[in-house]
């Protein structure tokens, strides 16, 4: 096994807290990284608080309206000032994140590309397929592997993406190991 091979029980046991456990988001929403806010979908819902935030712009990683989806749009912040983009993606292990790491990254590329931009990238708990979207940003544009992009988001929030999600950040780990692409290679 390289040294960028990581295993799927390795990412859980990273997710988790001290005692093996997983814990659910303390927060609504928590900055991972600078200008990069992950939450649910409480806070999405409620532009005032969005503004209070600075949030610039909506990545929305659950749209759709069904039980485990988050039933905004663009036109849901229509007067807000607030750029949204949404991606129909279900949180299950067999559903394909992967189709959106490069389509999420360029978003918020461009979001923090403006000088007082800040995103939120949110599904409905915050808790899988938002913080894989932005380990997956990380990993893409700040050339980090694996461990530093997914442990840098577990110490701002509590996560715990499903093992396809994580099986496809392995895979994505994987892939720009191969191009060279970390900085510490």
């Amino acid at each position: 096994m390289s040294d960028y091979e990581v295993s799927v029980q390795q990412l859980n046991d990273l997710c988790a807290n001290g005692d093996g456990y997983y814990s659910m988001p303390t927060h609504h929403v928590d900055e991972v990284f600078p200008r990069i806010y992950v939450g649910n979908a409480i806070v999405a819902m409620n532009t005032m608080r969005l503004k209070k935030l600075g949030i610039t712009h909506i990545l929305n990683a659950a749209e759709g309206n069904s039980f485990m989806h988050v039933n905004t749009n663009a036109e849901f912040y229509t007067g807000t000032g607030i750029t949204y983009h949404g991606m129909g993606a279900s949180d299950t292990d067999h559903f394909d994140l992967s189709i959106y790491f490069e389509e999420g990254a360029n978003f918020i590329e461009k979001a923090l590309a403006h000088k007082d931009g800040k995103v939120y990238v949110h599904c409905r708990e915050g808790y899988s397929r938002s913080p894989t979207l932005v380990i997956a940003y990380l990993m893409l544009r700040h050339r980090m592997d694996i461990w530093s992009a997914l442990s840098m988001v577990r110490q701002k929030r509590e996560i715990g993406p499903n093992d396809g999600f994580l099986r496809q950040l392995c895979h994505l780990n994987e892939m720009l190991a191969a191009e060279g692409k970390f900085w510490n290679q």
